[in-house]
């Protein structure tokens, strides 16, 4: 499995497939699963690039291309942020129905 995760075009797949399924099942809840594979797609086609394929601060390493346990909780923390992103977003989106207060047969 982390042969198949550290392919770039992997996460390209699983963002269409998640897109896919936001259209069947609306609501922003896949949408945002979906802007995170496409943001770990964009990570791992960077990582691979590199010569080595691990990110690193002070010499301890934090992102390692074959360690699975660390794309996916990468994938499910971009994820989270953008279903934030999105909820904050489409907050103000209303269905358009109006609440009446005053009835014009009241005097």
């Amino acid at each position: 499995m982390a042969d198949y995760l550290s392919l770039w075009w992997i996460w390209i797949c699983i963002a269409l497939g998640l897109g896919v399924v936001e259209l069947l099942a609306p609501g922003f809840i896949f949408l945002g699963f979906a802007i995170g594979a496409v943001i770990m797609a964009g990570i791992v086609a960077i990582m691979s690039r590199t010569d080595s394929a691990v990110i690193s601060f002070n010499e301890v390493a934090i992102l390692d291309v074959t360690n699975v346990a660390a794309l996916l909780a990468v994938f499910a923390i971009l994820s989270l942020g953008a279903w934030i992103v999105l909820k904050a977003a489409f907050r103000k989106q209303s269905s358009g129905a109006r609440i009446v207060t005053h009835d014009i047969n009241d005097n």
